[in-house]
């Protein structure tokens, strides 16, 4: 009976907060629709005055894109606008499919070049190469088209032709295929294999609604057919998809009816708990799971959530950081609204959104969460991690940086590397076995002097920084003292390229050796081709190897009856 009169005490108050609590929200609710109303009603005026009244005329449709760009990139970058002509590129995204001839196109010089063709798809299978500048399809000029006019006109629905021109480097006349378009699939898993002592590697690099099958169908085949005793999932470089698909990827490693993450927003029917809701493939081969940097969102999901329930080591860099969940919603004349809804957290509770949106500075910028800021939270067997600032690896591996001429040379704005890989395909029409390809010092030796007659140029932040640095001892009055010692260090940060060409020849040469390899043995060779000097893997490979390190990486505390796994933290999903 006391219980019970004190229950009830506490319940009339809560029920009395809660209802001055929903009043209080339906007066910020109808002030909210009524400021929206009062902007739409300015807004509409102010375009209808532009439209009008401004001197010159006005491309409403450019000029209202701008200010919708601009409007949802003040709220994060992953809320867009997609109008109808560019909903193929999601449908794409989430499906990995489309209609055409299996190519991705580069805009250059006025025209669009071939960049890569899809193995086994139309445009490999007729013959067309990485380097091909597309002239005409088939009775269009394509000369100066943008390149998403060139990919409408590729694309088409499956089984039908399509006549492609090109200009070959290196041929006098122009090449014509015809090409019958199909159903493009783009596979997530380019590569899978054995590596090490019995250990099955698979990499993924992306996520779509089949993702989770190609990874399904990879696995069964290293266990069946290669009788591998260990795993390794590399999540590198990729920057997510469909949030099933990384749930799906998730259950085929852990029992069924774990929580693999849950769903909360604004909108509270929209919030959503995901469990693992089939039987598993394998529950207890060790396995490792490749983060870095540039593995986001669905790929965070994975990693994080096999990572919180003790199922796998991870080995890399810290991820990312996205915690943010997009849904689409339907507009006028036929365009989609891709919205942020939800942050998501994994099954210790943390969300590791790194940063926060919500809050920016005077000047709109937005800043990462501090490490100080961030929380504890457990894993299942009780070890900690933290939120906030994407996954962190278990294992970290120092990432390799990267000089300013290489990352110039990745980007390859003028083509200068892109034609020299072209012109050494077109001199060697088959190189050796993935195995025992490499690349000869003597073409690095004629590579060098390519560059140096094509002015190669890049940017050099020690330059950067020390023209600043002449800057502020000039203000300060320190000039007329250290003329000789900023000339001394000017002299020795002047760019170089020949010096640092052979400074960064071994990066170098291994970036050249990866597009070589892609243009023979596509994606899946240029993924080969990375793993033969890779760290990271190396790291994975030694994880696994050393048995004990592994079970104590997952199981580091003692449970309560003295056993070595089990014990769960009381602070867990905090």
């Amino acid at each position: 009976m006391v219980i019970l009169c004190v229950y009830g005490t506490y319940a009339q108050k809560d029920n009395a907060l809660s209802a001055d609590l929903q009043t209080e929200e339906s007066n910020k609710s109808d002030d909210n629709r009524f400021e929206v109303s009062k902007q739409l009603d300015i807004f509409n005026a102010l375009v209808k005055e532009m439209e009008m009244f401004y001197v010159d005329t006005v491309d409403v449709r450019k000029t209202m894109r701008r200010g919708i760009d601009a409007m949802l990139k003040g709220l994060d970058p992953y809320t867009e606008y997609v109008p109808e002509d560019e909903i193929e590129q999601l449908k794409f995204i989430t499906t990995g499919e489309y209609g055409g001839i299996g190519a991705v196109i580069r805009y250059r010089e006025g025209g669009t070049v071939i960049a890569e063709p899809y193995e086994g798809m139309p445009a490999a299978l007729a013959g067309l190469k990485a380097g091909d500048a597309i002239v005409a399809i088939d009775t269009i000029d394509t000369s100066g088209l943008p390149s998403d006019k060139v990919s409408e006109l590729l694309k088409g629905v499956p089984n039908t032709k399509v006549t492609v021109k090109v200009r070959r480097p290196g041929e006098k006349k122009l090449l014509k295929f015809d090409i019958i378009r199909k159903q493009v699939i783009v596979n997530q898993v380019p590569h899978y294999g054995v590596y090490g002592d019995k250990t099955g590697y698979i990499c993924l690099t992306g996520f779509s609604d089949k993702s989770a099958q190609e990874v399904k169908n990879a696995f069964e085949d290293l266990k069946k057919n290669h009788q591998i005793e260990s795993f390794i999932l590399d999540l590198r470089d990729n920057g997510g998809g469909v949030l099933e698909g990384a749930v799906q990827i998730v259950n085929l490693f852990v029992p069924k009816g774990k929580e693999v993450l849950s769903m909360k927003g604004k909108v509270s029917r929209w919030d959503r708990t995901y469990r693992t809701y089939n039987e598993p493939l394998d529950t207890v081969m060790p396995m490792v799971v490749l983060i870095n940097g540039t593995s986001a969102s669905a790929s965070e999901i994975v990693a994080g959530a096999l990572q919180d329930l003790d199922r796998a080591a991870l080995v890399g860099q810290r991820s990312f950081g996205k915690g943010l969940v997009q849904t689409t919603r339907n507009l006028p004349y036929d365009g989609k609204l891709k919205v942020t809804t939800n942050k998501y957290y994994i099954p210790s509770g943390r969300c590791i959104q790194q940063i926060d949106y919500a809050h920016r500075s005077a000047d709109g910028s937005v800043a990462a969460i501090p490490d100080s800021l961030t929380s504890v939270f457990y894993t299942e067997n009780g070890r900690p991690v933290r939120d906030g600032a994407g996954i962190r690896p278990d294992f970290e591996v120092e990432e390799e940086r990267m000089p300013t001429m290489l990352y110039y040379l990745y980007a390859d704005r003028d083509y200068i590397l892109f034609d020299y890989i072209t012109e050494w395909a077109n001199r060697h029409k088959t190189i050796p076995s993935l195995e025992e390809f490499y690349y000869p010092d003597e073409d690095y030796e004629s590579f060098k002097k390519y560059m140096i007659e094509k002015n190669f140029e890049y940017d050099r932040q020690s330059e950067k920084a020390l023209n600043a640095l002449k800057e502020i001892a000039r203000f300060e009055g320190y000039m007329e003292d250290d003329t000789v010692l900023f000339a001394a260090l000017e002299e020795k940060l002047k760019p170089d390229p020949a010096r640092d060409l052979e400074r960064y020849g071994k990066e170098i040469k291994r970036l050249i050796s990866s597009e070589i390899v892609k243009r023979y043995y596509y994606q899946r060779g240029e993924v080969r081709q990375n793993l033969k000097d890779d760290r990271t893997l190396q790291k994975a490979l030694d994880v696994l190897k050393d048995k004990e390190l592994y079970r104590k990486t997952l199981n580091p505390l003692p449970d309560r009856n003295g056993g070595n796994g089990g014990f769960v933290s009381e602070s867990k999903h905090q």
